[in-house]
């Protein structure tokens, strides 16, 4: 390849050149010969739905872990934020404690959920286990299996009876849904994490077949450099920025450090190192490239939604450190985004023991015992995190363009990052195809916990097959540290061609009634100038119809677009497209909606409230004020116009709530609790009430009125909160410095009930690792922190889309 030219003032851009796929196209017996589904396909490189191209995305949502009332009002919030797909566990100890006492009733009707899921329009993976961590108590065992003389997950006999017992009531409950030949179960998950035990995982795929799940696709978690079976198992990867389960006095572990950056390597051995040391489970040496088969695309189960907060260590992700990881895993060439957790919730209480994972079962982390918040895009209340929006951008962008992106291998630059520990080499990459010369060109500079500096004097030179390299932006331009982009390359799109743009694709809409012309919605990265290149002959025009000036670089005209100023019309030889581009802060408004199963198109919503819908496409809205101010792109106007929205609820309210201290906490709690494995344990509960500061909430007596559905906003600081209720513990919480929101219908609050706060200070010197500002705090404090800074009780109205007539 030659040289690339030199940018103004001597900088040479950064150069890539793209590689074709490096094997031939292969079609696995899986889905295609075995558990054959009418219109569903799969390769090696992706997904098919009716012959088409798809990158799925799934969300992890734990039915057991949500009160089955909640069930729809959940999926409808995943469904906004862009998931396709909902993963659950199958979790053995919450529903059957006991041997032979099973439970598929109310919040474990798993029959329900999956007919709910369905309603929703989402496809389903059940991840039956039967061991699946998920930070429950012995993985998921129930304690008299783990106490089972037998050789746990393995192909032993007597093991395999406790398991084809368990299999049986799971198909025996679900009468028939998961089915190869139709039904929303999507794929079944074997087992979780297991890395030594090929022919095991065979066994489960058998003895699921005999209980009659079948599904599509069987997967099986790859990381910790697994050993599956050769075809049998479609292999899913994981991804985190950073974890619970190192200990606390660990710096940012490279294993956490190395997903934000673009890579053609899939496996991570720091997911799930702790339990694999613990059970002296040894992952290879070397990481595998792609996937252990070559039968088979890159995907994902299990990339950061959030983060569990364990007691010797409680990370807090930024919406953007989520944001990040799944964006470098689309550049990498990502054929399934999947998320662990999606939607937080609560563990059921089970007992004297608990459900959670704990010291007290052996394992190396102490996690709340009701809390599951995850800080998922929606959390344990039901609200949502900033999270979702980032996250949702993303995947109306695989909507919209998956079809195309899927086929598109993905390149790195010749000039990459020496390692995890480089912060001024910047990262990016292309997918794109060669045939047609399109693609998409993606640059992630953000990560936590070492700050990274704007990055001076970036400019791109892309050649794609047998074109001329593309050299974008006009000038070099500054990044700064939080941008996330996927800039189009060559893009055709009715009729009309982008060769590039230096702002984030969106989505595409269909064209106003009687025009025919898309709408290409493009998102500006906050502090670089939108740049648009289109080939001589091809004129923009501002909303006005006047012209607008460009200049020549590189062969092309180059065109400034000044975002959020309405759409430019883009005229080609053959066709014409409408260009939007939105201003950063507004495109973290934007909600794009699907058309549903009853029709109708895209539709593109900006609203700084809350959104949900289901099948139907019917938006709903929760908002404080009088009216949402919910906007709708109108494609013939070519303007954004109100969405009309009646109110179904009564309005919202909001108030302080007053507070009676009932008993101060300890003047000196211990600085340790306990400890396990060289780790901090969490206070037992005799410690805990001994220590502890109770609280009594006077809650106003309008939470309890018909049609409400309020949410404690808890500001405090110190070690361990619980939330009680009539001296019940209906949830609790870790600190790690964030706002803690609790549902208080999920609570069972009542107009007579006794609301009680529990708050646990924490010593200063506590071997636990804290956020930074949290840990700030800590330092501040004269021996211990403990502190309820403000307590808030809030209820939303809902605003509901009318339905049309007819």
């Amino acid at each position: 390849m030659p040289t690339p030219p030199p940018a103004p003032g001597g900088t040479a851009p950064l150069a890539l050149v793209h590689h074709p796929w490096s094997t031939p196209l292969v079609r696995p017996a899986m889905a295609n010969e075995e558990d054959r589904r009418a219109g569903l396909g799969l390769t090696n490189r992706w997904l098919e739905r009716d012959g088409r191209p798809v990158v799925p995305v799934s969300g992890e949502v734990h039915y057991s872990r949500l009160p089955r009332e909640r069930w729809a009002e959940r999926l409808r919030c995943v469904r906004a934020g862009g998931v396709t797909v909902v993963s659950t566990y199958v979790i053995w100890l919450h529903h059957e404690p006991e041997r032979g006492r099973a439970c598929f009733e109310g919040n474990l009707d798993l029959a329900a959920f999956v007919d709910e899921c369905e309603r929703t329009g989402l496809d389903v993976v059940l991840r039956i286990g039967p061991w699946v961590h998920g930070e429950t108590r012995n993985g998921g065992f129930p304690d008299w299996v783990q106490a089972a003389d037998v050789a746990h997950r393995t192909n032993d006999p007597a093991y395999l009876d406790l398991v084809r017992e368990w299999f049986g009531r799971i198909g025996a409950a679900l009468g028939g849904r998961a089915r190869a030949a139709g039904g929303p179960v999507l794929a079944i998950q074997l087992d979780n994490e297991l890395y030594d035990q090929p022919q095991h995982l065979l066994t489960l795929k058998r003895l699921a077949r005999e209980a009659g799940m079948s599904a599509p696709l069987w997967t099986a978690t790859a990381w910790g450099s697994a050993q599956l079976p050769e075809g049998g198992v479609l292999p899913l990867y994981g991804g985190y920025g950073d974890g619970f389960w190192v200990d606390a006095d660990a710096p940012w572990d490279p294993t956490f450090r190395e997903h934000f950056f673009f890579s053609h390597v899939w496996d991570d051995p720091g997911i799930g190192a702790d339990v694999r040391a613990r059970t002296g489970t040894a992952a290879a040496a070397d990481a595998v490239p792609r996937s252990p088969s070559a039968l088979f695309p890159p995907a994902t189960c299990e990339l950061s939604g959030g983060m569990a907060t364990a007691y010797h260590r409680r990370p807090r992700p930024a919406a953007l450190d989520v944001a990040a990881v799944a964006h470098c895993k689309i550049g990498n060439g990502s054929a399934w985004q999947g998320y662990y957790m999606y939607a937080g919730g609560t563990n059921p209480a089970g007992g004297t023991g608990g459900t959670h994972e704990s010291h007290a079962t052996g394992y190396p982390n102490d996690v709340p015992r009701r809390g599951y918040d995850f800080h998922a895009p929606i959390g344990e209340a039901g609200t949502l995190a900033p999270s979702h929006a980032e996250l949702r951008r993303q995947h109306a962008f695989l909507a919209a363009f998956g079809e195309r992106l899927a086929t598109m291998p993905s390149s790195l630059p010749l000039v990459r990052p020496t390692g995890v520990e480089d912060t001024t080499t910047l990262r990016w990459a292309v997918r794109a195809d060669a045939e047609h010369g399109d693609g998409f060109l993606f640059v992630s500079w953000h990560q936590p916990h070492v700050p990274l500096d704007t990055h001076l004097g970036a400019r791109f030179s892309v050649r794609v097959g047998a074109s001329e390299p593309l050299v974008l932006p006009s000038q070099p331009v500054a990044v700064p540290a939080g941008t996330l982009a996927r800039w189009p390359l060559r893009l055709h799109l009715g009729g009309a061609r982008l060769e590039w743009a230096t702002a984030s694709a969106l989505t595409v809409l269909p064209g106003g009634p009687g025009t025919g012309v898309p709408v290409l919605v493009l998102t500006a990265e906050d502090g670089v100038a939108c740049e648009v290149a289109v080939q001589h002959g091809t004129v923009l025009e501002g909303t006005d119809g006047t012209v607008l000036d460009g200049r020549d670089h590189e062969g092309l005209l180059v065109h400034d677009v000044t975002p959020g100023e309405g759409p430019v019309r883009v005229r080609g030889p053959r066709g014409a497209l409408d260009l939007l581009v939105l201003p950063a802060a507004v495109a973290r408004q934007a909600w794009v909606v699907e058309p549903g199963t009853t029709g109708g198109a895209r539709r593109l919503l900006l609203s700084a409230a809350p959104l949900a819908w289901g099948a139907d496409s019917v938006v709903t809205c929760r908002a404080s004020g009088e009216e949402p101010g919910v906007r709708v792109y109108d494609a013939g106007a070519r303007a954004f116009a109100a969405l009309p929205l009646q109110r179904t609820s009564p309005p919202g309210r909001r108030g302080a709530v007053p507070v009676t201290a009932l008993r101060e906490a300890s003047a000196t709690v211990p600085v340790l609790h306990g400890e396990f494995g060289g780790r901090a344990s969490a206070p037992s509960a005799a410690s805990f009430d001994e220590h502890a500061a109770v609280l009594r909430l006077e809650l106003p007596a309008w939470v309890a009125e018909p049609g409400r559905d309020p949410v404690l906003d808890v500001d405090w600081a110190g070690d361990v909160a619980e939330l009680r209720v009539d001296g019940r513990t209906v949830t609790d919480r870790f600190w790690d410095g964030s706002r803690w929101t609790v549902s208080l219908r999920d609570a069972g609050v009542s107009t007579t009930s006794e609301v009680t706060l529990h708050l646990l200070p924490l010593a200063v010197g506590a071997p636990v690792h804290l956020p930074a500002d949290a840990a700030r705090r800590l330092a501040g404090a004269e021996k211990q922190l403990g502190a309820l800074d403000a307590v808030h009780v809030v209820d939303v109205a809902t605003w509901t889309e009318p339905v049309p007539a007819g």
